[in-house]
């Protein structure tokens, strides 16, 4: 109840369509280490807000870190969507709510002291560097504690709380010039004991890193791959994901001739899903940061597009549901559609029905990064092993796969009936980054993927 009362004097605005506020707490703890040295500690406290503007199909947003003069704020932003506002604001229709809400669960990192999360990571880089060979390593842990007191025009009013613990960590060895690396990462939505316990986990890094001077590249061309599902998941994220974000279809022709509903992308063991409320996760929350509550959205199911995800703002323009995918980073940004937790369904096949057949292809697993642009896509592999009539033999250096996504999905004809779900990325899109998400995905098999060797 600390800011609603706040929230209400302020939002009622007979100059415009729309109206919201949004004010944040955060507090975030950060440990960066490079080499054997502790590079950076810090703790932060901040506390802000926006206020969002609608008029006449008119956007105008501001930013602040005080409370003071809130109402000159609010009349300045009016006046900027009034200045330009020359259409119909499209809204879709939301029912108000009023709600208080947590998204978090597990070992509470505020709990656990500076000293001791120091101490922690102290460890593991230690433990690191016990191994001969190890030349390099990068370690970097946060958690952030956020709590948003939202309200708009329409009587909404909800105070939502998130909390976010990630670890990341890279391992290099070097043989002369020729430095190879390992590591992963790894996210939970506020769970400290996620950190614990990866003694095990660090050495079988350190022990990949150094195999991997003794791999061989491998030769580029088209092969089949086999994905394991943190790349799987990497895939549908970065290649299909932005793709059905709703803003990027209604502002760009080319996606609207190319993402249109009912469109076919592969066979029917094809179905892919995003949500916030698939619980649990990095991307899971109750209500979105327009108060829109979250849902679960059927991307595509059968190989046939049947939905995308939604602003209110893109489901009033496109005529659908809105889907609560409005985010951002924190409050110096407007909310914009972004994805949650986005997976490909399980299908039948079992990891060895994937390996079946395949006499000269390649067993690729987690990431170390990638890019798109529109349908088409880049990935580099963590991990790479050669198959061979069928079985996973000997590692090769890490390769990078290449391709259209629509023929990509074609070839796509082996979906497995095991599911994982990686939560240690971030989202980067329109200079927010990294916003906190899960993807997942079984096993996939694609068919003459082309392969450029590491």
């Amino acid at each position: 109840m600390k800011y609603r009362d706040y929230i209400a004097d302020n939002s009622n605005n007979d100059q415009a369509d729309y109206h919201e506020i949004r004010i944040e707490e955060t507090d975030s703890t950060r440990l960066v280490y490079k080499g054997k040295e502790l590079d950076n500690i810090s703790q932060n406290r901040d506390l802000g807000g926006n206020v969002r503007i609608a008029y006449k199909g008119a956007w105008a947003f501001s930013s602040f870190n005080s409370l003071i003069g809130i109402k000159n704020k609010i009349l300045d932003t009016t006046n900027q969507a009034r200045f330009i506002g020359d259409e119909k604001t499209l809204l879709a229709e939301v029912e108000p709510r009023i709600d208080s809400v947590k998204n978090f669960s597990g070992k509470d990192p505020n709990s656990i002291s500076l000293a001791e999360k120091k101490r922690l990571m102290d460890h593991y880089l230690e433990l690191a560097w016990s191994v001969k060979g190890v030349s390099g390593t990068d370690i970097v842990y946060s958690d952030t504690n956020r709590r948003v007191y939202f309200g708009n025009s329409e009587g909404t009013y909800i105070d939502q709380q998130h909390k976010h613990v990630t670890f990341r960590i890279s391992i290099q060895a070097r043989e002369g010039g020729d430095v190879q690396q390992s590591g992963f990462s790894i996210g939970s939505l506020g769970d400290f004991n996620l950190v614990e316990d990866l003694d095990e986990a660090i050495i079988e890094s350190t022990k990949k890193a150094l195999g991997l001077l003794k791999s061989k590249p491998l030769r580029g061309g088209e092969r089949t791959v086999v994905l394991d599902p943190v790349l799987a998941g990497v895939f549908v994220h970065e290649a299909f994901g932005h793709l059905s974000e709703a803003d990027n279809v209604y502002e760009n022709s080319k996606l609207k001739d190319i993402m249109y509903l009912g469109r076919k992308f592969g066979g029917k063991h094809l179905n892919f899903t995003d949500g916030a409320q698939i619980s649990g996760l990095r991307g899971s929350y109750k209500y979105d940061d327009e108060g829109t509550p979250a849902s679960v959205t059927p991307l595509v199911r059968q190989g046939e597009l049947v939905g995308r995800l939604h602003s209110r703002e893109t489901a009033g323009k496109l005529d659908e549901n809105p889907t609560g995918n409005a985010r951002s980073i924190n409050y110096a940004f407007p909310p914009i559609v972004r994805m949650t937790n986005t997976k490909i369904e399980a299908g039948e096949a079992t990891f060895e029905d994937l390996l079946e057949g395949v006499s000269d292809g390649v067993y690729v697993k987690n990431w170390y990064g990638g890019m798109t642009q529109h349908e088409m896509f880049t990935f580099s592999s963590g991990e790479a092993y050669m198959i061979r009539n069928g079985n996973v033999e000997e590692p090769i250096r890490p390769v990078m796969l290449t391709g259209n996504l629509f023929s990509t999905l074609e070839n796509l004809d082996g979906v497995g009936n095991d599911i994982g779900m990686n939560q240690g990325g971030g989202c980067g899109k329109a200079g927010q980054s990294p916003l906190p998400v899960a993807t997942g995905s079984p096993h996939i098999r694609i068919r003459n993927c082309l392969i450029s060797g590491g």
